[in-house]
Order: structure tokens, then sequence, then C-alpha cells
């Protein structure tokens, strides 16, 4: 597989990811209840934002950059904008990925589980997550880990695969049926790119057996070049409580500091 996410550190896309995993866990670790996250994609944990790639592709400059920079981003940011900010303590030189964020905000009896295939990043990913006892690294196939792990109580997981391969959102619909099926109450986000209206409503339709999913939406411009990704989606099978008022006013920041003419961010319900 060609992706590499250090191209794509930081942007847009993982504007509305990482604040919306942040939100869920606030909410999560509110309960003394331990709480297991599993990250099915992990990728290397964290990125150099001044390398090769970030600054190439410029996209963590019109991202995480221009959000670090406005002191008057919503509520709904602020977790993300405190834990990059712990992660920067001399100026925005690194992006930290979904499984130093995760990490950061678990609490001592909490457990993370990140798994990642590709060789360079799994062992940049151990590195990421050496200072962090209670994560571990595995170098396996998230899908199928998750599908062992289903059933070990309070569950977090963050579907994220690179959607390079033609099969990426059926494995994806698949692994959240193998999830709920096993633990009707795990919180699963699902990570989908937008290119077209479409390719949404294809992935919906393989999952409609999760009723009452919370799908949130941000396109950054109108649906109609399908070589670009527009937009993207996540969408939460059991969200927590307390969600939807600050994802909306994330999500309605990212589109219209960082979108085009005729964006829009929108929250609904499967």
């Amino acid at each position: 597989m060609n992706y590499r996410h250090a191209f794509h550190a930081g942007n847009f896309a993982d504007l509305v990811k990482h604040a919306t995993l942040l939100l869920m866990l606030r909410e999560m670790t509110k309960s003394a209840e331990p709480l297991t996250v599993i990250d099915t994609h992990g990728g290397a944990g964290a990125y150099d934002l001044t390398g090769d790639m970030a600054v190439r592709s410029g996209e963590a400059a019109e991202g995480i950059g221009r959000l670090m920079a406005d002191a008057g981003a919503p509520e709904g940011l602020r977790p993300l904008k405190q834990a990059v900010a712990r992660f920067n303590p001399d100026g925005l030189k690194r992006y930290p990925g979904s499984p130093v964020l995760a990490a950061q905000a678990l609490r001592k009896g909490d457990r993370l589980i990140v798994c990642e295939l590709h060789p360079d990043d799994h062992a940049l990913l151990v590195r990421s997550l050496v200072n962090y006892p209670n994560a571990k690294a595995l170098k396996a196939d998230g899908y199928r880990t998750v599908a062992e792990r289903a059933t070990e109580g309070r569950l977090l997981v963050l579907i994220d695969p690179p959607f390079e391969r033609p099969d990426d959102y059926e494995q994806a619909a698949r692994a959240l049926g193998g999830i709920l099926r096993k633990n009707s109450a795990a919180t699963t986000a699902v990570w989908v790119p937008l290119k077209d209206l479409e390719t949404l409503d294809a992935f919906l339709r393989r999952i409609e057996f999760a009723k009452g999913a919370l799908v949130v939406e941000v396109r950054l411009r109108p649906l109609i070049d399908p070589m670009k990704m527009n937009g993207c989606a996540l969408v939460i099978a059991n969200p927590p409580a307390d969600l939807e008022a600050l994802l909306t006013e994330a999500c309605r920041w990212i589109v219209g500091a960082l979108g085009e003419r005729g964006g829009v961010a929108k929250l609904w319900r499967t």
C-alpha cells in the first residue's frame, strides 16, 4: 500500500476525526469503570510537520496550523487544541495521531490497543507510545484484533482504514457489524472519506443494522468532483451523550474556516 499519512497529518479530516475522538474520550472517562480503546489502523502515532511530506502537501498548515492560530475557535475544538499544544511545548512541529491523543487522554486503569501492519509505521508507532505503559502497539490486522477483543468490557473502537483498497468500505462495515453482535453497547466510530454522495450512501446501506448511529458529516465543498476528497464523515454507533452540540460547532468552524463556498457541516442519525 502506498498511503502514508505523513502527507495528510493535521489536515481538515484529522481535525474532524480527532476533535470527535477527544470529545468522546472526555465523556467516556467520566465513568469510574475502566475503558478499553482499540484503534484498528494506528499509523505512525505521531507526525513530523517540518518533514518533507508534510511541507510538500501543505495540508497541516491549512488545517491544524490555522486552528492553533485561531484564539476564537469553539469549545468543541478546545480539547484538541490543548492536546496539540501539550505535544508541542516549543511551537507547532509535530502532530499527534489518534494513538497518542488517546494515550494522553486515558487514565491509569484504562487500556489502549493500536494496530498497524505497515512495518515502517509500526516501528514509529512503538516509539510514539513508549512513554504510555497502558498502551500497546500490535503489528497485527486491526479487523481481526477487534473481532477477537470485542467482548472486553467498556469499549471504544476507532476504525480508520486508508481506503485505498476497493474492499475497505465492506471490511469496515463488516467489522462494525461483528463488534455490535458481540458487544451491543460498544461505542464504535468509523471514519470514511467523502468523494461523492453515492459513496457515503452505499456505506450507510451496508450498516443499516446500526440503528440510531450518529453521522458527523463535513463537506468542504460540493460533492462534484469524485477524484477529490471533498469531505469526510464519522459514523458512530452508541455515541456518548452530550456530544452533538459541541461537535456541531466544531464542524461548522472547520467548514467555515477551511472550506469553500457551498461547504456543509451537519450531524444526523441513521
